[in-house]
């Protein structure tokens, strides 16, 4: 059903139920806002999206209200222009004057929202709240002080991820954004997802910024500085330097890196392989062996690790005690790179590049990250933090030449870079678990089932006859109807609806991470997730077990996937954990 409108005296036909907002974009009018976003419900708590119906007296929020037939709805005029100003100003007056100093400095909406209404003076008083920041996780800082309840990380705190570790405080002057409870965040029920910071319009929540520890490094002669880039880094980062969402640009960020000036450069994609080989032969134990508790459940993304022990811990057996591309990496760096190049270990200084804020707290979450002797990873820097780092290094981004990464271990096969997305870890897994079933490559590699953005997907794949049900989930809040149907069918002594769920915390996955650059929703998740599949199909090889340094490093150290080495290396624990920590 459709519906016949005006946006400022133009005709135009949307659906119903579409917004005002919506429909002015349609039209090609830009309605200015500020707590508003389209993963989230509207909530019409700032007021600058003021509009104006015709013959109607009274201003509506274009993001709340929806449009009706045969109206007119005018999107700017002085009279409204007046009180978008005002909003603004009154906002400001509220907000510290920090821009230069402050982590969105350049990409804040109501920086830029300022400068578009030309606002050069606030002509009310100040009244700045000094809040205290709460620094207490290794992964986002929250400073309140900076604060313009917009609810939009409470919003996608709740509604997105269903983990509730924030909340509005208080009423009126008094209202505050704190952690659950009024704890310090790293006590509350926080994953580290980091999708607070990636909508927060302002500098309120932020990742950790650790880029300072990288150039030290880098200087220090006694050091070794070995970087991994996640398979996300590479269709996003380009952004920050002015480039499309999803455009590739792998071989920039490693050029960019040695410009940098670390010593060895390789890619996250490998260890991605080198996961589907240990977590598909543990999924192959499981169904065709019998040894294991079915579902397998993946286990690369850490806030949903974090999700699990806290609100799921007797689904602990399920999960695969597989470590994270990003772990793994870090350990036969310290082990098999070390040796095969002749470099004391305790001189390696293991970095990260990840999409992801999570990233930060995985390291260092239990003494499984120190399987090589040392810390595995000695640092994670996000996406952000990168471009950061490239930007003040006065690299030209942009004109870069394409450099390849460092071996043994730095090639990796499409498998490995569609772990990027939501459904690439299955799908990955099922390109090379029906390898290991059958010992016959997969005609189709291209496992549809599992992709696009429905928070849960569902299906089935024939391995010669073995049915193998699988789920996909992503944002947190969609992954509990489906655990629901595991605790059901185990509560009824059924079999279980899936054998194997993958579960990742962001919605359409790594791309959409909490350390990715700011202003993402779904045409850029679509255009991050189509250039992580544009790099899976124009690469040679597609599947895991094809790739030689994969196997490489099972004939020269591990010996084979599920061995008594690789299980020390690359495999984990889990533990469970009060949602409100002590």
């Amino acid at each position: 059903m459709s519906v016949d409108i005006k946006i400022n005296g133009r005709p135009l036909t949307v659906p119903a139920g579409t917004s005002i907002l919506k429909a002015a974009k349609l039209a090609g009018c830009n309605i200015p806002t500020l707590c508003y976003h389209p993963d989230l419900s509207p909530w019409a708590a700032c007021g600058i999206c003021v509009v104006k119906i015709e013959g109607n007296p009274r201003m509506v929020r274009s993001c709340s209200t929806l449009v009706s037939e045969g109206q007119n709805y005018i999107t700017q005029d002085t009279e409204i222009h007046s009180i978008r100003k005002t909003v603004i100003e009154m906002t400001l007056a509220d907000h510290p004057q920090e821009c230069l100093t402050c982590g969105r400095n350049q990409t804040c909406e109501l920086q830029r929202l300022a400068a578009e209404y030309g606002i050069r003076e606030i002509p009310f008083d100040r009244n700045v709240k000094r809040l205290p920041k709460d620094e207490s996780t290794p992964s986002i800082v929250l400073d309140p002080s900076k604060c313009i309840q917009c609810g939009r990380c409470a919003q996608v705190c709740q509604q997105l991820q269903d983990v509730w570790a924030l909340e509005f405080i208080g009423r009126g002057e008094q209202t505050r954004l704190m952690p659950s409870a009024g704890v310090v965040l790293n006590e509350s029920p926080c994953i580290k997802c980091g999708q607070c910071s990636a909508h927060c319009p302002v500098g309120a929540i932020y990742e950790k910024d650790e880029t300072e520890k990288l150039r030290k490094a880098i200087i220090d002669e006694t050091k070794h500085v070995a970087v991994q880039m996640a398979p996300a880094v590479r269709v996003a980062i380009g952004e920050a330097f002015g480039m499309e969402p999803g455009e590739i640009v792998t071989g920039k960020i490693y050029a960019a890196l040695r410009r940098l000036g670390v010593d060895a450069v390789f890619d996250t994609n490998f260890s991605a392989d080198l996961t589907i080989m240990e977590e598909g032969s543990e999924f192959v134990e499981r169904v065709v062996n019998g040894k294991g508790d079915l579902p397998q459940l993946t286990s690369c993304c850490p806030a949903w690790t974090d999700y699990m022990e806290k609100y799921y811990p007797d689904m602990i057996p399920n999960f695969s005690t597989a470590k994270s591309p990003q772990m793994m990496q870090g350990a036969v760096i310290k082990t098999y790179y070390a040796e095969n190049r002749g470099i004391d270990p305790a001189s390696i200084y293991s970095v990260s590049i990840m999409p992801c804020t999570a990233k930060k707290f995985e390291r260092i979450r239990d003494e499984n990250m120190q399987s090589s002797g040392y810390d595995d990873v000695d640092l994670v820097l996000t996406t952000r933090e990168l471009a950061r780092m490239i930007k003040t290094a006065g690299i030209d981004f942009k004109n870069l030449p394409e450099e390849k990464a460092d071996s043994p271990i730095g090639a990796y096969t499409g498998a490995g870079t569609i772990f990027g997305v939501t459904g690439g870890v299955m799908e990955a897994a099922v390109r090379s678990a029906y390898y290991l079933i059958t010992k016959e490559e997969l005609a189709n590699v291209n496992v549809e089932a599992v992709r696009g953005m429905d928070g849960v997907k569902v299906g089935e794949v024939d391995i010669k006859g073995t049915k193998v049900k699988v789920a996909v989930a992503h944002g947190i809040a969609n992954v509990k109807s489906v655990l629901d149907e595991v605790r059901a069918a185990r509560a009824a002594g059924a079999e279980p609806p899936y054998h194997f769920i993958e579960v990742m915390a962001c919605r359409g996955g790594c791309i959409a991470g909490g350390g990715q650059p700011y202003g993402t929703e779904d045409d850029v998740r679509e255009k991050r997730i189509a250039g992580i599949y544009r790099d899976d199909e124009k690469s040679e090889l597609r599947c895991s077990h094809h790739n030689p340094e994969i196997a490489q490093i099972y004939k020269d150290f591990l010996g084979k996937p599920m061995s008594e080495k690789s299980h020390h290396l690359l495999h984990t624990h889990y533990t469970p954990r009060d949602v409100y920590q002590k």
